[in-house]
């Protein structure tokens, strides 16, 4: 099946930011995807058949023998080529051009961009007020252009930061335009897609279209399985894969008995009432707590909520006669990080809790219909399909659930006192209108009591702190600036409205180097 969209390529050579380059031109309802140098060979780019190509930045240097490079085909493909950082040297290295380390020439961080004499499309909108700001991270330094190329920018360390050979649409500058410390860095995107003839095909609107098109193809009349968390993501594709083939799929949501207030009714009803969706409630939390009872190592419990996960899972769905796919809320991240620019290891942070292993286990074949998508695509793809607002902004919430927002050994009276502490302080957050502000809120329930007095009375209950942290993507967060005012009126009704707890705390660590959450 022919894709529908103009496609643009982004090869990565390995930047900490090339995701945010395709956040960018997604945001500019281009369709864009990320593929790691080595498997863009000639024979890839000939399928692929972008209609523009990025080179992203990366960490190796360009003088250095078997470094990275982009296939030769590209630059007689005759589409525009936009160079980044590395991608400059890169291209400047195989065009003839000549690059160098060292000599006093590196830039790290804020740098300003004078321009030349010569006008350039690709810089329309730019140099307003004679020069602008750019973000600089590089330790080598183009030292010759390229023949064909002319200079368009200087900066101080950087005398050939915007450089292009017009002629040939190559364009290439030494800083980053994708990240937010480059304030025109997105009007430069702008300018290169209109340049590439981008018409901005890539709407949520289209996609739906599209994406019910490939599940109807790939499932035909076959029967569905969808592990269905409560969380956007699933509820997303759950709802995208019921308009594509009706009653033929079966939500299964495992009820682990670790779920915030009220929520399991929530989603029930959600699925049952307002979609019609066929659904199996598997409430299975006396499994669950029991197996967790006595347990406080964190990774014991994400490994056993996990096991279990699967064993309960597959039990229900070989209920369900004749199912050959299984659904999961796989995203675009995800399937960037899995074939990654290196490859290499990484170290264990902590277990992640999904339905991995299942489809191997049980013979079933995928359906990923988000796997192209990053998370506000399918906020916005959910918006697309009538989800309630107040659904789709919801906060991450983790598989586990609140067994890791409770340090220490899980008991069901922790559990208890945990969600009517998360209740009030997300209703305090939602009163304040912050909720839209916040990534991720919660309480985690601390392992210790402390003295407290109330009404004249001695009290030795537990702590809790609460959690409220600011991020894009959920890689990196900062915790977010309450007032005292807030803080204060809220750790006030947590211990007058929740018999259990006497002492609030609020966490003001970042992310690196805590995690968000506390297990």
């Amino acid at each position: 099946m022919t894709h529908p969209h103009q496609r643009l390529l982004i090869i990565d050579f390995g930047s900490q930011v090339t995701q945010l380059i395709a956040r960018r031109l997604r945001e500019l309802n281009v369709y864009c995807e990320i593929h790691p140098y080595q498997k863009v060979t000639d024979a890839f780019l000939k399928g692929f058949a972008p209609r523009a190509v990025i080179l992203s930045g990366g960490p190796d240097s360009v003088t250095r023998e078997g470094s990275p490079r982009a296939p030769e085909s590209l630059w007689t493909a005759g589409v525009p080529i936009l160079g980044i950082c590395d991608g400059q040297q890169t291209k400047m290295t195989q065009l003839r051009g000549r690059v160098e380390s060292g000599h006093g020439t590196a830039e790290f961080g804020r740098a300003f961009v004078t321009p030349s004499d010569e006008k350039l499309a690709i810089l329309d909108g730019w140099f307003d007020d004679g020069r602008e700001q750019v973000w600089m991270s590089h330790g080598d330094h183009v030292s010759q252009i390229a023949p064909g190329f002319r200079v368009y920018g200087t900066s101080p360390n950087a005398p050939f930061a915007i450089t292009a050979d017009p002629e040939r649409d190559f364009y290439a500058v030494q800083f980053h335009p994708e990240v937010h410390h480059t304030p025109k860095g997105a009007r430069l995107y702008e300018n290169f897609i209109r340049l590439a003839g981008f018409t901005g095909d890539w709407t949520m609107a289209s996609y739906k279209d599209d994406a019910i098109a490939r599940i109807r193809a790939q499932v035909g009349d076959k029967k569905v399985i969808c592990g269905l968390s409560g969380g956007v993501d699933s509820s997303v594709a759950a709802v995208l894969i019921h308009e594509a083939i009706g009653d033929n799929l079966t939500c299964v949501f495992v009820d682990h008995g670790l779920l915030r207030k009220n929520e399991a009714a929530e989603v029930v009803a959600m699925f049952r009432d307002n979609y019609n969706i066929p659904l199996i409630h598997a409430d299975e939390s006396d499994l669950f707590l029991g197996a967790l009872e006595g347990v406080s190592d964190p990774e014991v419990k994400r490994k056993t909520i996990g096991k279990l996960f699967i064993d309960v899972f597959q039990n229900y769905a070989n209920q369900i006669e004749g199912a050959e796919f299984l659904a999961q809320g796989t995203l675009y991240p995800d399937v960037i990080e899995s074939v990654s620019f290196s490859g290499g290891p990484s170290v264990t942070i902590k277990s992640h809790h999904n339905v991995g292993g299942l489809p191997e286990k049980m013979g079933l074949k995928l359906v990923e219909p988000l796997r192209e998508l990053f998370k506000d695509e399918v906020r916005a793809l959910g918006r697309e399909l009538g989800l309630p607002p107040s659904f789709i902004g919801r906060h991450p919430f983790p598989g586990p659930g609140l067994a890791i927002r409770c340090p220490g050994e899980i008991t069901r009276e922790k559990l208890a006192i945990l969600r009517e502490a998360d209740a009030v302080y997300i209703d305090q957050i939602r009163k304040h209108g912050l909720y839209d502000e916040i990534w991720q809120a919660f309480v985690a329930i601390l392992p210790v009591r402390t003295v407290g007095v109330m009404g004249d009375g001695r009290t030795y209950d537990f702590a809790c702190a609460l959690r409220a942290v600011t991020s894009v993507d959920g890689m990196t967060a900062d915790y977010y600036p309450f007032t005292h005012d807030f803080l204060g009126e809220t750790a006030t009704r947590i211990i007058n409205e929740v018999k259990g707890i006497n002492r609030v705390t609020y966490d003001i660590t970042s992310k690196p180097p805590g995690t968000i959450e506390w297990e």
